[in-house]
């Protein structure tokens, strides 16, 4: 059983700090709900790490919003939901291309500089998107130029504290409500940081999986927390699988992005073939699960570990302007994007499912909100429309701060609040190696394809580590591997339950999507196992 708390407490014997938001995580979702949070409330900010260790510093593509005069949130709303697969909230959808633009501009204001072409916007289109529409950065460094923005402004704060080296342990709960957090500083003692709103933003679980477009602090730390606490955890089985990360001796899964597709990049096995058309109208540019599966059955058929992404008809001039960053990344290892065909495979890249919330970001547990990848809005459905993210990060987390101003005063916390159980040593075998084996188990049980046979195995070997959770765990790299291995039993277990192929889920022995039997989300509580919700329009 994983229990409430990773470690033993009581409040009594611990320092305590008062603060009106806490803000867990510091991508797009975090700087920027910190930023709105500060101009009522003093907010302090917590990372693991530093202020430009998220999955936003490397998000390369951009964002989606509606800016051009020949699009409309009608048109973004419809490729969303189509892209969705029939499980995106309609509501939802709604809101994030109806608010999209003011979004962007609130990005802008606080000092975003995106491209421009002849004093506009410049605008490029990605998979599934009907018009152009993405706004980018330095050619493909979006992410990294909003970080760059909004972490800029975060430091000069007075009303932020930022929090680096520090990790949040556990969510602390009382009468069915959030009142704080238990953080680790880094020098390994503890402190209570109370507060009258909680808000999660600490990204994916991409390291769940050997091969992963994330940075390693990508360990589903937010979901594990807001599970354990009692929070609903929604559609863990869509996991989106990126279909072209680099795939070369000696060099990472660095993320091609779907914006070279975009642009007008051809996908070719080893013999040289484009083969999209055997798969999707749409081509190269058909949604990522479609491409994704494409690529693996291009491989199987042709006994390769990798397929090919060839631009070399643009110019290089063309390439080095657009594509700045992967280009000389990929010029690192000796591939020159204007002349080479660049070998590509699948490697887990986003979380679609999460932490359920409502339209205002709000989870089941009062004063506890949770936004970006680690939440689960509705936006994303079965299958995230490319570049959507970024843009639900800075939606949602506008109407997160304006409940928050709403909310009523805190009560009174009672500090008589403690946790202890019958705790031993954590086992010898190193973490690194229990990490390894979990990710392995991963990819070959609940990836891309899918299995009963292999889910049940997959699920029974994850449950062999569960001793983990009633040892004494004091390093961030254990706390790490116990929020891992959670995530990764509520993939297991929802792909299990999940009995069709849907989205970015894909079972071998329930090959087709049914709506008259699975139109419906997946909800993971603890001690209450899976649940549904039923959706009621088709």
């Amino acid at each position: 059983m994983i229990p409430q708390y990773l470690v033993d407490f009581s409040l009594q014997d611990l320092p305590r700090i008062d603060t009106d938001v806490i803000v867990i995580g510091v991508g797009i979702a975090g700087l920027f709900t910190a930023i709105k949070a500060s101009e009522q409330n003093q907010v302090i900010m917590i990372t693991k790490k530093s202020l430009m260790d998220s999955n936003t510093r490397y998000a390369q593509g951009g964002i989606a919003a509606v800016i051009a005069d020949d699009d409309s949130p009608e048109y973004h709303q419809e490729d969303t939901l189509t892209a969705g697969a029939g499980l995106c909230s309609e509501e939802a959808v709604h809101v994030l291309a109806h608010e999209g633009p003011e979004g962007v501009r609130q990005l802008m204001k606080m000092g975003t500089e995106f491209d421009l072409e002849d004093g506009e916007l410049a605008l490029t289109k990605e998979g599934a998107h009907s018009h152009r529409r993405i706004l980018h950065a330095n050619g493909d460094a979006t992410g990294f130029e909003i970080v760059r923005a909004l972490s800029e402004k975060a430091k000069i704060n007075p009303k932020i504290d930022i929090w680096d080296d520090h990790f949040v342990i556990d969510l602390i709960t009382h009468d069915g409500e959030s009142i704080g957090v238990l953080a680790q500083k880094p020098d390994g003692s503890r402190v209570f940081v109370q507060a009258k709103a909680t808000i999660l933003c600490s990204g994916g679980a991409g390291q769940l999986y050997r091969y992963t477009t994330n940075p390693d602090v990508a360990t589903g730390d937010g979901i594990a927390m807001a599970y354990r606490a009692g929070a609903y955890i929604q559609d863990m089985e869509f996991i989106q699988f990126h279909p072209t990360s680099l795939c070369y001796p000696g060099a990472p899964r660095f993320l091609i992005s779907e914006a070279v597709r975009g642009e007008g990049a051809y996908l070719r096995n080893i013999k040289g073939e484009r083969f999209m058309d055997k798969y999707h109208h749409q081509l190269e540019l058909a949604p990522r699960d479609v491409v994704a599966r494409a690529i693996v059955s291009e491989m199987e058929e042709t006994n390769s570990t990798f397929v090919f992404l060839d631009i070399t008809h643009e110019s290089e001039a063309f390439i080095k302007h657009r594509f700045p960053t992967i280009y000389e990344t990929c010029l690192k290892y000796g591939l020159d994007m204007a002349a080479d065909w660049i070998p590509v495979a699948p490697a887990a890249h986003y979380t679609m499912g999460g932490v359920q919330t409502d339209l205002n970001g709000e989870t089941n547990l009062k004063r506890l909100f949770a936004c970006g990848e680690v939440s689960s809005t509705g936006v994303h459905g079965a299958n995230r429309l490319a570049s959507n993210s970024l843009s639900e990060a800075i939606v949602f987390g506008r109407r997160i701060i304006e409940r928050i101003n709403a909310l009523s005063p805190q009560a009174q916390v009672s500090m008589d609040i403690s946790f202890t159980e019958d705790r031993k040593e954590v086992p010898s075998q190193a973490i690194v190696e229990r990490r390894l084996k979990l990710q392995k188990v991963m990819v070959r049980y609940a990836g891309l394809r899918r299995h009963a046979a292999g889910l049940l195995k997959g699920l029974d070997e994850l449950k062999r580590q569960y001793p983990i959770y009633h040892t004494c765990l004091t390093k961030r790299e254990e706390y790490e591997f116990a929020n891992m291995l959670t995530c990764a039993t509520l993939v297991t277990e929802s792909a299990l339950w999940r009995e069709e192929s849907r989205g970015a889920h894909a079972r071998e022995d329930y090959p087709e999507r049914d709506d008259l039997a699975w139109h419906k989300h997946t909800v993971c509580r603890r001690n209450h196992g899976i649940t549904e919700e039923r959706i009621e329009h088709v």
